[in-house]
């Protein structure tokens, strides 16, 4: 990481409405988010959750979409700055800052962002990457792997909110369409298992060959049209069957996934996609494992946004992480 291409965050996101100063029932995210520098050389150990923006779309372009991704970050900041404080007190979360693309391919910012993700993860932080396109999930990825390769347990499963398997061929370069093939040719070339379940995939939005090779890699996946609340108790049964089977989870939502009635701000809009009251359900299924260690949320474009709905939709879903993982998950790793 360098200064160029990784910046701390501007204190003036995080401002709010402020109903009381000394209340922490009363708190909202903007009076207890710190701002804490990636590049200090400090040696520490923090507890809580983590931050960082992902600040950009080349893999979007790269693979035809629509771009504005970069400009997610701090927009769904904004919306999170007024959201309560509903978890503990003494729940810290930190802003990490942003990685910024300009001026680099994209191989070099995921790199920059797969270091930063390390060394979150060695603070003790769980990391909240916002995005950005999905190509943000290969960086995010190697991050895990990186720490995960110092520890005894390397097992890393991914589980993927999509509507598309993101598995397509990269020989003539990745994009925010490859990323899950990359990561299947690592696994397949370091000796370990992919382990890879994606929820909401739509038949139209992948080809048959694309459906074919998640066969034979043995992808575990659900298709949107069968995800509904009156199949939870099933899907719910599907996905823990999954989380099982894993000793860590790295946890990925493409905003695509979600029907464009609420999250019309994506690079590609998906009229049939999910009720955003059943993305929480599957995300809160996932992270009563207890083995989720990152998450991310990707592909929000305020350029296509109407009165901000899907950043604010994103700001939601972190919250209801946030949340879950202080309910759930690695609690005591999340307050002091």
């Amino acid at each position: 990481m360098n200064n160029k291409h990784y910046k701390t965050i501007d204190p003036d996101i995080w401002k709010g409405r402020i109903d009381d100063e000394e209340d922490y029932d009363a708190f909202r995210w903007h009076q207890i988010v710190n701002s804490i520098d990636l590049l200090d050389s400090q040696e520490r150990t923090l507890n809580g959750f983590g931050l960082l923006g992902f600040c950009c779309d080349k893999g979007v372009q790269r693979n035809l979409g629509r771009k504005g991704t970069s400009k997610a970050p701090n927009s769904i900041r904004k919306e999170m700055a007024n959201l309560p404080c509903s978890f503990p007190q003494g729940t810290n979360i930190y802003d990490c800052g942003n990685i910024v693309s300009n001026g680099v391919e994209l191989e070099e910012v995921q790199s920059l962002l797969s270091d930063a993700v390390y060394r979150m993860i060695k603070m003790g932080l769980f990391p909240l990457i916002l995005g950005g396109g999905h190509e943000i999930a290969y960086g995010h990825y190697l991050g895990i792997e990186r720490y995960l390769a110092e520890q005894e347990n390397q097992d890393l499963g991914i589980f993927n909110l999509d509507a598309h398997f993101d598995m397509r061929p990269y020989q003539k370069g990745a994009s925010s369409g490859t990323m899950f093939a990359q990561i299947a040719d690592r696994c397949k070339e370091n000796g370990k298992d992919f382990r890879y379940m994606v929820a909401g995939i739509q038949q139209y939005g992948n080809t048959v060959s694309l459906f074919k090779k998640a066969d034979d890699l043995g992808v575990k996946y659900l298709m949107a049209k069968d995800i509904s609340n009156d199949s939870m108790f099933a899907v719910g049964q599907d996905i823990v069957r999954f989380t099982k089977k894993q000793r860590k989870i790295y946890m990925t939502l493409c905003s695509d996934v979600i029907s464009s009635a609420y999250a019309p701000g994506v690079s590609a809009p998906q009229p049939f996609g999910l009720h955003p009251e059943i993305i929480v359900k599957l995300i809160k299924t996932v992270i009563q494992s207890g083995k989720v260690i990152s998450f991310d949320i990707a592909e929000v474009s305020p350029r296509f946004d109407e009165d901000n709905r899907t950043s604010k939709l994103a700001a939601i879903i972190a919250f209801a992480v946030i949340n879950a993982v202080v309910e759930f998950g690695s609690a005591s790793d999340c307050i002091c």
